[in-house]
C-alpha cells in the first residue's frame, strides 16, 4: 500500500527533510513517560515530563541538530523482591523536533516532574528583493545565472 505524502504539491519544494523528521517522530510516539508544553511568557516554552522514580543521574537530555532527545533508564535493584510492582521503572527515550533558532536554556528535576525551558528569540522579518536580467546581447556575459540580493528592511 502506498503512502501519501502531504508534502506532495509541486509548490512545497525543499520539505522532504521535514517529511522525513515527521515520519520518525510518528513512530517514536510512545506514550511513556507523558509530558506537557506550555507557554512561558512572550517567548518561553516548557517540556515538563513526569519521571517518578528517575533520579538525575537517571536521566540523559541531548540536543543534537534541532532533535531534543531525553532518556531515562534506572539502575537494577537485584536486592528488592516486589510483591506487586506498579510504578513503572522501564528505559525511555522521547524526542522534541525543535524549530530552528529555538535555544535549551536549562532543566530541573524537582518532585518527579523533570522540567526543560526553551527560548524561541525574536528574530526581524528579512525582506529580499531578487533582480530579474532582461538579458543582454554580450556574448561575455553568462546567461544561466542567477543574482540574488538581500535587502533589510527599512
Amino acid at each position: 500500500m502506498s503512502r501519501v505524502s502531504m508534502f506532495n504539491s509541486p509548490l512545497l519544494l525543499g520539505f522532504d527533510q521535514l517529511e522525513r523528521t515527521l515520519d520518525r517522530l510518528a513512530k517514536n510516539a510512545e506514550g511513556y513517560p507523558p509530558y506537557n508544553i506550555e507557554r512561558i511568557g512572550e517567548n518561553g516554552l516548557r517540556i515538563t515530563l513526569a519521571v517518578a522514580g528517575f533520579t538525575s543521574d537517571d536521566l540523559v537530555i541531548e540536543l543534537v541538530e534541532n532533535q531534543l532527545m531525553v532518556r531515562g533508564k534506572q539502575a537494577e535493584e537485584g536486592d528488592r523482591v516486589y510483591l506487586h510492582r506498579g510504578i513503572a521503572a522501564r528505559q525511555f527515550q522521547r524526542a522534541f523536533m525543535l524549530a530552528d533558532g529555538i535555544e535549551v536554556i536549562g532543566a530541573r528535576l524537582d518532585n518527579g516532574l523533570l522540567s526543560i525551558d526553551l527560548v524561541r528569540p525574536v528574530s526581524e522579518p528579512r525582506i529580499r528583493t531578487i533582480r530579474i536580467d532582461a538579458g543582454s546581447n554580450n556574448a561575455a556575459a553568462p546567461s544561466n545565472t542567477i543574482d540574488i540580493t538581500a535587502r533589510g528592511s527599512r
